[in-house]
């Protein structure tokens, strides 16, 4: 059987672990209870006890007279051991607090003990109630606001839906109007144009009058001051970011539109939009935005239902535990008054829950209640044991097929001085790219791993879809898949050359099957993990379009891996320019190494991941006014530097460039070594309770993450070899490129866990555990 501290702590939320019923200490407390009541050790000289001293003629007749009064009291209520008082109060004036505090009735024989039980009971009772409290509040009032929204929302929608009509019907009178007049010139004062202002100022004052209806106050509202062209100044506007902060299946993004859209724009402006005077557009991305929004409370709604629940079982369970260990019945006062506590009596989330249930399932689901319950509660995706059959049949499919390659690469001798060249520039770069994304896919599926395993809410942080979102086991499979599929491709290469075909068809087979990659990766159908495959394209889009959209989580955390996939990227660019300039038919390799372009492309290539990377660090201090992003930028940017002058360095081997080379890379390595460990992973803390680390560790072991400071500093400077030059020939070159790209990829994934796990102790410390959606509608005077 399961102990109840492992099951609540399996099924807690991570975000609100601090306020849920500390268990654990309860516990030993109890413990210590337990241990005070121990009979002590007997005497070394007992007295002799005689069993007919103290006895009495008159023993039956009490004896009997106690079984009468018992009998006769029995239906009276037993006196109380515990008086729980309840007083209220108000630190800030306003906010009435109820605090609970305990008081023994009877004497225990372990009085200390039990008083400082009670002690810590009523404090992990008055700090749920008021967590409770604090966050019905704010569910109770994002409702309102949202019920505002969607009144506002309905208003527009019926005003368009009545326009519509009026235009359908008068179409044919306008009609004959506009032919006859085609052909004719109307001055500005003309009847014609004015009776269209006219007609679109009633149906701004329209809008006017229903916004205003629902709470939507306006500058110089009374007045109503006009433009030239007749349309009144309004303060309200429709606020449509450009990338609404969701993932859909995985990562995607609502459509992206201008941001901060003025709804004096809209009305002053009715032809824009396809004619429509209330953009169409608009609407339905502000109703997605409120659907959004109405499932994201939802959600809140229902993790603060188990929050109560699950602290209302923790204090029934700790108390039935004091009880069997006190030999006294306490725990029915006190369970009465947990019962009466706010965070147990109060049916406002019940309520507001079956509110939100009907409000979504009447006006985002046309009355279909089944379809409005997949979008509120979307089912989670169940663990597959075929998926795991398959992991194992790749692995040892990989195993087997990397044998057998080593194996003909022996035999068939591709790695003599002879038939070396060709083999490396025709296999090497695409064979590499496959094997490098592979690893990284494996690090990735690691990542997962340990995220699950220490109840890291990863799927929140990076707002994954929890129907759609990938699982470690599906990360391993893909990884597998592609190394299999490489390594087979390798095996076919070697046979079909060994079996003497032409060079220029089997040169062709890395080709195709970069080819084939590309094929799944944009296949539209549904099959092997689509919505993971359009998220992982949706987010290259807008790293590559930093500066234009609004950066997420998911956003620069893929651009970091991008970063530590430079060579991965110079394989690419090779490959394409293998196959473009057809070399794979004259088996001229020097083509692509000896151009100019190519060439230049090298520092491109090299310089676009920190590019990219530092476009979001700008983007980022642009939305959030942060001088850190701007510092971090400046990370990217040495980084950048450094990255161009090895490549120089790698050309024109001269003593100049080696100093250039030192100086740039140490600045670059010292600045990257103190943000990942002050910055991104939160360690380095000298006041810490835990030395030089921070006060909140998710692994319990603390020599782990000092050997892991350690790891990545000496990952860091694996660029002291591109000096050193350890290389004798161009396969051992080869390999070892390879050997050190691989290092970076398994520093990057080591990096992964402790940056992710920084986030979410950050989001445990705000007791973030729903996202805050942005609204449509809002006041310009309001704080956004």
């Amino acid at each position: 059987m399961v102990k109840f501290s492992k099951e609540l702590e399996a099924q807690l939320i991570p975000e609100w672990k601090e306020a849920f019923v500390n268990y654990c200490q309860l516990k030993k407390q109890v413990k210590k209870i337990k241990i005070s009541r121990k009979p002590k050790p007997a005497s070394l000289y007992p007295i002799p006890h005689d069993p007919d001293f103290g006895r009495s003629l008159f023993d039956p007749v009490r004896k009997l007279a106690r079984t009468f009064s018992d009998k006769l009291f029995s239906s009276s209520e037993k006196p109380e051991i515990i008086q729980v008082r309840r007083r209220k109060s108000s630190e800030d004036g306003d906010d009435v607090e109820e605090i609970y505090q305990t008081e023994l009735v009877q004497l225990f024989s372990e009085e200390d003990e039990v008083k400082v039980f009670f002690a810590k009971l009523d404090e992990e009772l008055n700090k749920v109630n008021q967590f409770h409290k604090s966050k019905e509040t704010e569910f109770v009032g994002r409702g309102e606001i949202l019920t505002k929204q969607l009144d506002i929302l309905a208003e527009l929608k019926q005003i368009l839906s009545d326009r519509k009509k009026r235009s359908l019907s008068g179409s044919n009178s306008q009609r004959s109007f506009s032919s006859s007049a085609r052909n004719s010139d109307f001055s500005a004062g003309s009847p014609g144009e004015l009776s269209e202002t006219q007609s679109e100022t009633s149906r701004t004052d329209e809008i006017i009058d229903a916004l205003e209806r629902n709470g939507v106050s306006f500058i110089n509202s009374a007045t109503r001051h006009k433009t030239k062209g007749g349309k009144p100044k309004m303060s309200l506007r429709v606020d449509i970011p450009d990338a609404v902060a969701g993932v859909d299946g995985g990562g995607a993004r609502s459509i992206a539109t201008a941001t901060s859209v003025l709804w004096e724009e809209l009305v002053n402006n009715p032809r824009s939009g396809g004619g429509d005077f209330i953009n169409r557009k608009k609407i339905q991305c502000a109703e997605k935005m409120i659907r959004k929004a109405f499932v994201e409370l939802y959600k809140g709604l229902g993790l603060l239902k188990t929050y109560s629940s699950l602290n209302m079982i923790a204090f029934t369970k700790i108390l039935k535990k004091f009880d069997k260990v006190s030999g006294q019945q306490a725990s029915s006062s006190y369970l009465k008054v947990v019962k009466r506590s706010q965070f147990t009596s109060s049916d406002k989330v019940v309520r507001l829950m079956d509110e939100v249930e009907s409000i979504f399932t009447k006006h985002f689901a046309n009355n279909d209640r089944k379809k409005a319950m997949k979008f509120l509660r979307p089912h989670q995706q169940k663990d597959s044991h075929m998926v795991t059959f398959f992991v194992g049949l790749f692995t040892g499919c990989f195993v087997s097929l990397f044998s057998i390659y080593i194996i003909l690469a022996h035999l068939s001798g591709i790695f003599t001085s002879g038939a070396q060249v060709s083999y490396l520039e025709t296999v090497y770069p695409v064979f590499s790219v496959f094997a490098l994304l592979s690893l990284h896919m494996f690090m990735y599926g690691c990542n997962l791993f340990m995220w699950k395993s220490t109840r890291i809410n990863y799927t929140f942080i990076f707002e994954f879809a929890p129907s759609t979102a990938l699982r470690y086991r599906d990360a391993f499979l893909m990884g597998t898949t592609f190394m299999t599929s490489v390594v087979a491709a390798m095996v076919i290469h070697l046979i079909l050359r060994a079996a003497g075909f032409s060079a220029n068809e089997v040169d062709t087979i890395p080709g195709i099957l970069l080819l084939i990659f590309i094929c799944v990766l944009i296949c539209p159908f549904d099959t092997f993990y689509r919505p993971t495959r359009f998220c992982f394209i949706r987010i290259l889009r807008n790293i590559v379009c930093s500066p234009f959209y609004k950066v997420l989580m998911v956003d620069f955390f893929m651009a970091d891996q991008l970063t530590s996939q430079i060579p991965l990227l110079r394989h690419i660019e090779s490959t394409a320019c293998y196959f473009m300039a057809q070399s794979f038919r004259t088996h001229e390799y020097n083509t692509c190494k000896n151009g100019r372009i190519y060439r230049e492309l090298a520092y491109l290539i090299s310089f676009s991941p920190y590019f990219w990377r530092a476009m979001q660090c700008i983007r980022r201090w642009w939305d959030e006014s942060n001088t850190d992003h701007l510092v971090n930028m400046g990370k990217y940017v040495s980084a950048m530097v450094a990255a161009g002058v090895r490549i120089t360095y790698a050309r024109e081997s001269t003593t100049g460039w080696l100093a250039v080379v030192l100086v740039s890379s140490v600045v670059a390595t010292l600045y990257q070594l103190y943000w990942d460990f002050v910055k991104d992973w939160g360690l380095l803390n000298p006041k810490s309770k835990n030395a030089w680390l921070r006060d909140d560790l998710v692994l319990k072991n603390k020599n782990i993450y000092y050997l892991s400071i350690a790891l990545n500093l000496v990952l860091r400077v694996a660029w002291i070899e591109t000096i050193v030059r350890f290389r004798v020939n161009p396969v051992q070159s080869h390999l070892l490129d390879f050997l050190l790209a691989s290092l970076e990829v398994i520093r990057r994934g080591h990096w992964n866990f402790y940056r992710v796990e920084n986030e979410h102790l950050n989001n445990v410390g705000h007791f973030r555990a729903v996202k805050t959606v942005p609204l449509p509608f809002r006041d310009m005077d309001s704080d956004d």
